[in-house]
């Protein structure tokens, strides 16, 4: 298999996801995250979706937000919440370390 890409998804794209955006960036794997907020750093657009092997959200309202707004995008797309609340800094070492557990099996 080639390059997997993975697209992660929080609320505001200020945390969570640009955290996971940067730690999972190497070598056979291309990342990419937005938010799914109107005041969103990068609001999640359809090409992102398109462009995704792998969508991973940070909580189940994520995944709702998701259904609800791009539902018509997401057919075929393999989607993953994992679980990570909204209580913590970009690059904070235990978001780091709890993502690197909840995404282990996903990324390799």
């Amino acid at each position: 298999m080639g390059t997997k890409r993975l697209l992660f998804l929080c609320s505001r794209n200020r945390l969570r996801s640009p955290t996971a955006e940067a730690i999972f960036a190497r070598d056979g794997i291309e990342t990419d995250s937005a938010g799914l907020s109107p005041d969103a750093e990068v609001i999640l657009s359809d090409e992102q979706i398109e462009w995704a092997d792998l969508i991973l959200v940070m909580e189940t309202s994520h995944r709702v937000r998701l259904n609800r707004d791009y539902g018509r995008h997401l057919k075929g797309k393999r989607i993953v919440v994992l679980g990570i609340p909204d209580r913590y800094d970009f690059m904070e070492p235990a978001l780091v370390s709890l993502l690197e557990v909840r995404c282990a099996r996903h990324v390799t």
